[in-house]
């Protein structure tokens, strides 16, 4: 007879399976149901356990999805089940990863559940390209924002635009013209670094660098698609954009 069964919402990064923890890969291979999101690179189910039963639960911005009540209920069951689980995410999971709302449905639940924590795509991102996310002297801190909102109440980009921090936009692709007019229209110059990156960390990595004025007619023509991340700041300056292995580069 299974013992208590219990839930890890666990981060698998930004996409390279060497930045996994040491801690997720010990949870991947303990978990006897992994339930996978689509942004995960199935490289790091290397380390699951070889009875594992492993389960999609696909969410990608303009594609067919799995419900997230659906994948709550999943994890209560299979949880009251006797069942170890991992709930395996890009990224980190508390950082545009619904981690928070499913850990508070596991807790109404009275399921057992922990959080392991993830590089998240930004961090990830910033890094591959050498871009500094906070710089003495050029910014006040790094904004983590979404560019894509469920409700139509989208950022305050005119408050974003003031806050003197590297903007680090995430789900910015499909709104990335209104995105760029909006910070340009509070005050931003055209002029302002920008870099977008597009399957960051990984080996068919691209990425495209400009101002802020000639960043969605540039996003445009190289095709940068899902998943992607944007950065605005002066510290983008620092990100080496044209040496980096076969990217889109593109001067200011």
């Amino acid at each position: 007879m299974r013992g208590p069964g219990r839930v890890s919402l666990v981060g698998a990064g930004p996409g390279d399976p060497e930045l996994l923890t040491l801690k997720a890969v010990r949870r991947i291979g303990e978990a006897q149901v992994i339930l996978v999101d689509d942004l995960v690179n199935r490289d790091v189910l290397c380390h699951a356990a070889a009875g594992a039963r492993i389960i999609p639960v696909g969410k990608r911005g303009g594609c067919r999805s799995t419900a997230q009540a659906f994948i709550e209920r999943l994890m209560v069951r299979l949880a009251r089940g006797g069942w170890r689980v991992v709930r395996l995410k890009g990224g980190d999971p508390f950082i545009f990863g619904r981690g928070g709302e499913e850990l508070a449905a596991l807790r109404r639940a009275g399921v057992e559940a922990e959080v392991v924590c993830g590089v998240s795509a930004a961090v990830g991102a910033a890094a591959a390209l050498g871009l500094p996310l906070t710089l003495r002297g050029a910014n006040h801190g790094v904004t983590l924002v979404t560019g894509h909102s469920e409700t139509g109440d989208g950022p305050d980009w005119a408050a974003l635009a003031r806050s003197g921090t590297t903007l680090a936009i995430y789900m910015g692709v499909a709104g990335l013209a209104g995105i760029c007019r909006a910070l340009l229209a509070a005050g931003l110059p055209a002029s302002t670094p920008t870099a977008m990156v597009q399957a960051a960390t990984l080996p068919g990595q691209r990425v495209i660098g400009c101002g802020l004025g000639a960043l969605a007619e540039r996003a445009a023509a190289a095709r940068m698609e899902s998943p992607a991340l944007i950065f605005v700041g002066q510290a983008v300056a620092c990100a080496e954009l044209g040496t980096l292995p076969g990217p889109e580069s593109v001067a200011a």
